[in-house]
């Protein structure tokens, strides 16, 4: 840098040459340009609704994870009750924790059991947020309070917490960190 004078000025120094760094990579740069088919089948294993699958597949490409988010929770917003009883009829209770003694497999199944008895469907939760010592307990409290529920009102609670579940499962997915959709068996739902 060389200071520039001008007569009767302070003398200021030139700027260096400035370079322009490139932004980042899109990090969904391999979920934008996979083939659709490929984008499909990882969608379904965050939530098994043909109907959101592929609307968040059809508009591709997004510019980072948070448009991804909100065009999740978009179309999961706009799923028909017909769309939703699909995706649910995939789904299962969360893993129980490694350890977790039996009566407590007993109370969650008997909750569970009462739970589709009364409304058709198997009980949905996100957990992910809970540490495995809490999130049984949560379990448990989520569903006995819920059973109290009239139809209509757990519908609505059932939506957003698949819309929780598949937003949680996409980010997993998309970190390659599995497809984060479990069974007890540990399986993909429907698997």
């Amino acid at each position: 840098m060389t200071p520039t004078h001008l007569p009767g000025r302070v003398a200021i120094p030139s700027l260096p040459e400035q370079t322009r760094t490139p932004p980042p990579a899109n990090a969904l740069e391999p979920f934008n340009t996979a083939p659709a088919a490929e984008v499909r089948q990882t969608l379904l294993t965050c939530l098994r609704s043909p109907r959101w699958a592929d609307r968040l597949a059809d508009h591709r490409p997004y510019p980072d994870l948070d448009a991804l988010l909100a065009a999740s929770d978009e179309a999961a917003y706009d799923l028909t009750p017909a769309d939703l009883a699909e995706a649910l009829a995939a789904e299962t209770l969360p893993v129980l924790p490694e350890g977790i003694y039996g009566a407590a497999h007993t109370a969650l199944n008997a909750a569970n059991a009462a739970y589709e008895a009364k409304f058709g469907h198997a009980f949905v939760i996100y957990v992910d947020d809970l540490s495995p010592a809490e999130a049984l307990d949560q379990v448990l409290h989520a569903i006995r309070s819920r059973l109290a529920n009239d139809p209509d009102e757990e519908r609505v609670l059932t939506a957003e917490e698949l819309r929780r579940l598949a937003k949680g499962r996409l980010v997993r997915a998309l970190r390659g960190a599995g497809n984060g959709a479990t069974s007890q068996d540990g399986a993909a739902p429907g698997k």
